[in-house]
């Protein structure tokens, strides 16, 4: 396990090198400015995109400084290392697993996650919520962890998928849903922020309820929302609709609060937090995802370098 982590830790090492090489070339490439710092205060990651490690970014912020968090975790697939094809059309499978969501055992994600959500509870206000997301994959190894932690889970939300992806072999039923838990720092937390008319909003535009749910009805990433590579194909496997996080923005803060998104990936929550008056943290380790957020949101990229110290 202690191996796996010093391989992934010289590879991400060898990716922040390349992008400091790139600083100096990036304005002529069109892509964003870059600052470069070893070290970081709260003034200067709010609303910016920082390409960096989550774990030693979340350390150099202050305790309880964050209203709202969201957090979108690896989820471990283990999908098999081999070319999936369709039945009948004899078309690849574009597999959304990538290096970042590959670990050495159950024992090594579980680690991995109980450290990013130690750091986030720190982080958190004593009014602040936290929502994580998850498929089967993953989400019960991570909801074990944060009441192993000590956080107090509000709600499961269910987003079920209106145009999920089939399952082409046929060997199961198409996983048309994910859940996220709502949670807050602890037991005893109070005077979160929970915007009930919000709440109501949503139920009634899904289902035509008169009560608030805990399902949301929403269409995964498509269209112009989906960011593309070079190659005219998805440039991140999983991006998240910007009407999830909305609803998650809009449900639990208030405009002027603070969210932080500690894995960031092309920036979605940076993008719904701008437009409804919230500021925002986003950390990304993989340095193509980082750059798109950061011209997403058209803001200078921060590259976190601790060896610079």
């Amino acid at each position: 396990m202690l191996a796996a982590h010093k391989q992934k830790r010289s590879q991400y090492s060898s990716q922040l090198g390349t992008v400091n090489k790139m600083a100096a070339v990036a304005p002529a490439l069109g892509m964003p400015a870059r600052d470069v710092v070893a070290e970081l205060s709260l003034d200067a990651a709010l609303n910016r995109v920082i390409l960096g490690d989550c774990l030693k970014v979340l350390s150099n912020l202050p305790d309880h400084c964050v209203d709202l968090i969201f957090l979108d975790p690896p989820y471990y697939l283990q999908l098999p290392r081999k070319k999936l094809v369709r039945w009948g059309v004899a078309t690849e499978v574009d597999s959304p697993e990538r290096e970042w969501d590959r670990f050495s055992s159950f024992s090594e994600y579980d680690a991995f996650i109980m450290q990013v959500l130690a750091e986030c509870q720190r982080l958190m206000k004593p009014s602040a919520t936290i929502w994580v997301i998850g498929t089967y994959h993953n989400i019960y190894r991570v909801g074990a962890i944060m009441q192993d932690l000590g956080f107090w889970i509000l709600n499961d939300v269910t987003w079920l998928k209106t145009n999920p992806m089939p399952n082409w072999l046929g060997v199961r039923m198409t996983n048309a849903t994910e859940t996220l838990l709502w949670a807050v720092r602890d037991r005893r937390a109070k005077g979160y922020t929970y915007n009930v008319a919000v709440a109501k909003e949503y139920a009634e535009a899904d289902f035509g309820s008169r009560i608030t749910l805990n399902v949301w009805r929403i269409p995964i990433c498509t269209g112009n929302e989906r960011l593309k590579g070079p190659d005219g194909g998805k440039l991140h496997p999983t991006q998240k609709p910007e009407r999830l996080l909305e609803r998650v923005v809009r449900l639990s803060s208030a405009r002027g609060h603070t969210v932080l998104d500690p894995m960031a990936g092309t920036g979605t929550l940076g993008a719904v937090a701008a437009r409804l008056g919230r500021r925002f943290i986003l950390v990304e380790r993989e340095p193509t995802y980082a750059e798109a957020a950061a011209a997403r949101l058209g803001v200078p990229l921060l590259v976190h370098e601790p060896s610079l110290a």
